[in-house]
C-alpha cells in the first residue's frame, strides 16, 4: 500500500493524499475547485488541517510556488462559534 493511500489531507471528510491527487490529474486546478468536488476543507475544521496541504500539492503539481497560488474563498463563520453568543449578542474572543 503506497502512503498516499495512508496520508490523511482531511479527516473531517476523510480524504487521503491520493485522492487530492486524483482531482489534480483529472484537471482541478485550485482548492476551490477540488473544495466543491470533494467538500475538502468543509467539515469543522472549516480547512484549518487540509487547505495548506491541497494548496502544497496544487503547486507541486503546476511546478510553482504556493505564493503563486489563488487562495481559496472564505466564508463567514471561518471560527466555529457557539449559537447562544450571537443570541446574547456577546463577543467572541
Amino acid at each position: 500500500m503506497s502512503n498516499d493511500k495512508k496520508t490523511i489531507v482531511c479527516r473531517c471528510e476523510d480524504l487521503f493524499l491520493e485522492d487530492i491527487r486524483e482531482l489534480i490529474e483529472k484537471g482541478y486546478s485550485s482548492v476551490d475547485e477540488i473544495k466543491r468536488v470533494s467538500r475538502c476543507g468543509m467539515g469543522p475544521c472549516q480547512g484549518r488541517t487540509c487547505r495548506d496541504i491541497v494548496l502544497r500539492e496544487l503547486a507541486r503539481a503546476k511546478g510553482k510556488d504556493i505564493s503563486e497560488l489563488k487562495m481559496p474563498t472564505f466564508r463567514q463563520p471561518t471560527k466555529p462559534i457557539k449559537l447562544g453568543l450571537i443570541d446574547r449578542g456577546e463577543k467572541n474572543d
